[in-house]
């Protein structure tokens, strides 16, 4: 009898990582696409493309069918460039989209998931994942699993495509305006808290800067970004604010008089710049991470920017840039 508790015990532990090894069937039957997001400060240093180079064929060995590659950080930039992309995957009739990120210790993690056919991309949970120390180790693991795997994909490509993203991109630089918006002083100005920018904003989180922050850390910055929002718009802000703890719709806050939203992105200055159609000739770190507010009009659905670059590295310094600017006539 013991022997037999014994050997239950065994299957009970086997079973569950056995499961974990299973591979969606939206990548093993159907296109991917895969978004990397690189630390520059991995060793050694790859480019986002030659890690795009090392992984497509183990991503093919295991059973996979990745049709185009794009920098994570280029697709998840904004809301409305994240859509743009959304809209191209679901024409090209993709089925799964893939995250590899390479952290600033060399630790590579993939994850893969279904494609949601919207600007989401990915669902908040369900995502099968597999982490290396480094990408060596990954390919290898990728490979070993395609062992035992019975794929449906069988014309693939044998090497990596980059096709461009311009389209994605271009409509929503045409909405962003170098100016400020009119009718402040009459409407409330809504303020998403972390965590209420719904389902869109979860792509941003397997950037390799964000990615497995304990749970602690995240509520601790939020905390902190609270209590700072708090006083921030109290001694710079004249007008009606509302804080956002729960992502709500365009409607239900036009109904509550919000018909502004601010709005925060978080990215390399240069992309971000690009992406508001700005020239990025004075640039000289182009690469840093910044912060960069701008204010969303509901009702035409415009996004003003301010007259100033005005994005900084500390989101205090840049959202007190951004609401003195709002002064300038």
């Amino acid at each position: 009898m013991k022997y037999l508790f014994a050997l239950l015990m065994v299957f009970a532990f086997v079973r569950p990582s056995m499961a974990q090894n299973a591979l969606p069937e939206t990548f093993l039957d159907g296109k991917s696409i895969v978004l990397i997001s690189n630390s520059p400060q991995a060793r050694p240093s790859f480019s986002w493309e030659t890690l795009a180079h090392e992984i497509h064929p183990a991503l093919v060995l295991a059973g996979g069918d990745p049709v185009a590659y794009y920098e994570l950080e280029d697709v998840a930039i904004s809301e409305e460039v994240q859509a743009g992309f959304a809209a191209m995957f679901a024409k090209r009739m993709i089925s799964s989209i893939v995250i590899l990120t390479r952290k600033a210790n060399g630790n590579t993690v993939l994850n893969i998931g279904p494609f949601t056919n919207n600007k989401n991309m990915i669902p908040t949970n369900g995502m099968w994942s597999m982490d290396a120390k480094e990408i060596g180790q990954m390919k290898e693991s990728l490979a070993t699993i395609g062992l035992n795997i019975k794929s449906k994909n069988l014309m693939v490509l044998e090497v990596p495509e980059f096709p461009s993203g311009a389209n994605a991109t271009a409509s929503a630089a045409q909405r962003y305006l170098n100016r400020n918006p009119l009718n402040l002083d009459v409407f409330k100005l809504g303020i998403p808290l972390s965590g209420a920018a719904g389902e869109s904003g979860y792509l941003n989180t397997f950037r390799y800067d964000l990615l497995g922050k304990s749970e602690e850390s995240i509520l601790a910055e939020q905390n902190e970004e609270r209590n700072g929002l708090q006083a921030i718009f109290t001694q710079l802000y004249p007008h009606q604010v509302e804080f956002l703890s729960s992502p709500r719709t365009d409607a239900d806050l036009i109904k509550d008089k919000v018909q502004f939203v601010l709005m925060r992105i978080e990215a390399r200055e240069s992309d971000l710049m690009q992406n508001m159609g700005l020239p990025t000739d004075s640039l000289t770190d182009g690469d840093r991470i910044v912060v960069k507010y701008y204010i969303r009009f509901l009702v035409r659905n415009e996004l003003y920017i301010g007259p100033v670059w005005d994005a900084d590295p500390d989101w205090r310094v840049s959202l007190g840039n951004f609401l003195n600017n709002l002064k300038i006539k």
